[in-house]
């Protein structure tokens, strides 16, 4: 008589946990870019919540899960940085999840890669193309932090996405730091640049991207969110993986 095989067990929940925005269109990307990702990896269970405005909250759905008797969860907080959402409001939510749950929160999603070429994409779905490189300069256009540890990893985007042939890149935010986009768009063009791109580095639309928008009106070519983007939806699966291997803060368990 053959033993059985012991049954593997099941692998964690990945909780993609986004910020929220009173504008509709904030959360429907949002489950745009879930969606692609589950199409992925069809037999991982992904949930999606919100830290604000929209629903479900995050303690809903970990309360959802607890019910259900889920014992692992890796928590993947939406963000492009490391600044007081994914240091400070992720956590302490995540902290007040019921004991059952043991939740491994997974690191932000930038820098990466990925990011950088999702940005490329949107700038060719609006236009370009690899020979306008070396004539184009770039804003890339942020939300905005009064984190230094963020600003800075959107310093480094800009460098790494300069690095791919663009004749220049530039920083710009939407609130919280300078410079602003139509500031950024005015320098550029000072310094040369035969066409001004914006390429802005938030993850879907809501009120600092048509901010982004409205001062982009000088620029020659405005990129779209990052959206669903095919990168975004790997990169998502890439944290969670790095996250069950142990990278990411156990933050209850």
């Amino acid at each position: 008589m053959n033993a059985s095989r012991p049954t593997a067990p099941p692998s964690p929940v990945l909780l993609v946990i986004a910020h929220g925005s009173r504008d509709p269109r904030h959360a429907a990307t949002v489950r745009e870019l879930v969606a692609a990702a589950r199409a992925h990896r069809p037999a991982l269970r992904t949930e999606t919540a919100f830290l604000d405005f929209d629903v479900p909250s995050v303690a809903s759905v970990l309360g959802r899960l607890a019910a259900e008797g889920v014992r692992d969860v890796v928590a993947l907080p939406l963000l492009l940085t490391r600044a007081f959402h994914a240091k400070s409001d992720v956590p302490a939510v995540l902290r007040e999840a019921p004991v059952s749950l043991r939740i491994r929160q997974a690191p932000v999603l930038g820098p990466s890669p990925l990011l950088i070429a999702a940005l490329e994409r949107r700038l060719y779905e609006a236009g370009l193309t690899p020979a306008d490189k070396p004539a184009t300069g770039v804003v890339l256009a942020s939300a905005g932090s009064t984190d230094p540890e963020a600003i800075a990893v959107i310093a480094d985007t800009a460098r790494e996405l300069r690095r791919t042939g663009w004749c220049a890149v530039r920083p710009a935010f939407a609130s919280a730091s300078l410079p602003r986009t139509e500031d950024a768009v005015r320098e550029l063009r000072s310094a040369g640049a035969a066409r001004v791109a914006v390429a802005p580095y938030v993850l879907a639309p809501g009120r600092l991207p048509d901010r982004i928008a409205a001062g982009a009106a000088d620029a020659d070519v405005l990129a779209g969110v990052l959206g669903a983007a095919p990168e975004l939806a790997r990169l998502l699966l890439t944290r969670y993986d790095e996250a069950r291997a142990g990278a990411g803060v156990l933050v209850a368990a």
